[in-house]
C-alpha cells in the first residue's frame, strides 16, 4: 500500500536527516584523539603547552584549536637551529591517513596563550580541535584533556618512542 503524499514527504525528510547525521558522525570519527593533556601552570603564568596523539583514517590536517581556558590556542613546532631550540606557530599540521602523529614536548604541540586561570594537576580542560580533509571540508571535535604536573613528560608507548613528523628529538619542555 503506497504512503499518502504527506507521509512520503515526512519519510523522505526523516531519511535525509538520518543520512546526514550518519555522515556527520563519520566525519567526526575520521580522527582518533588519545592521551590529551596540558602542562599545569603556576599563578601569573600566561601560557602552557598541550599534547595529544592524533590518528586520522584519511589524509587530513589539524588546522586549529580553541579552549575556554585560554584566549588563543596555536599549533606550534619546536626545532633545533644552530644548537638552539626554537618554537614557532604553524598554520596546520598534516595528518597522513593511518599514521599516528604525536603532539609532544619538544616537538609539535598546542600552545595555550593568555590563560584565564592557573591550571592545576588533576583539572580537566575542554579543547575543540578543528580538522580539514583533503577536500577542504572542516570539522570540529571536542576532547577533554587532563592537566598533569609541571614536570610531566610525554608518556612513551611500550617499546617505542613518540612519532615526530618533523624528525625532531623529544624531551624538551616549555
Amino acid at each position: 500500500m503506497p504512503f499518502p503524499p504527506a507521509s512520503r514527504s515526512f519519510l523522505f525528510r526523516a531519511t535525509a536527516a538520518a543520512v546526514l547525521a550518519v555522515a556527520a558522525a563519520g566525519a567526526q570519527a575520521q580522527v582518533r584523539v588519545s592521551d590529551a593533556w596540558l602542562r599545569a601552570s603556576v599563578p601569573q603564568q600566561k601560557a602552557t603547552g598541550g599534547f595529544l596523539q592524533l590518528q586520522s583514517s584519511v589524509d587530513s590536517r589539524l588546522v586549529g584549536a580553541r579552549s575556554p581556558v585560554a584566549t588563543t590556542v596555536e599549533i606550534h613546532e619546536m626545532s633545533h637551529e644552530g644548537g638552539v631550540m626554537k618554537m614557532r606557530a604553524v598554520p596546520a599540521l598534516d595528518l597522513p591517513a593511518g599514521k599516528t602523529v604525536a603532539l609532544a614536548p619538544g616537538s609539535f604541540h598546542l600552545m595555550f596563550f593568555d590563560l584565564r586561570q592557573p591550571l592545576s594537576a588533576g583539572d580537566t580542560v575542554p579543547i575543540t580541535l578543528e580538522f580539514e580533509d583533503r577536500d577542504g571540508k572542516r570539522t570540529t571535535q571536542e576532547v577533554q584533556a587532563a592537566v598533569r604536573p609541571l614536570n610531566a613528560a610525554a608518556p612513551q608507548p611500550a617499546g617505542q618512542g613518540a612519532h615526530d613528523p618533523a624528525g625532531h628529538s623529544g624531551g624538551h619542555s616549555h
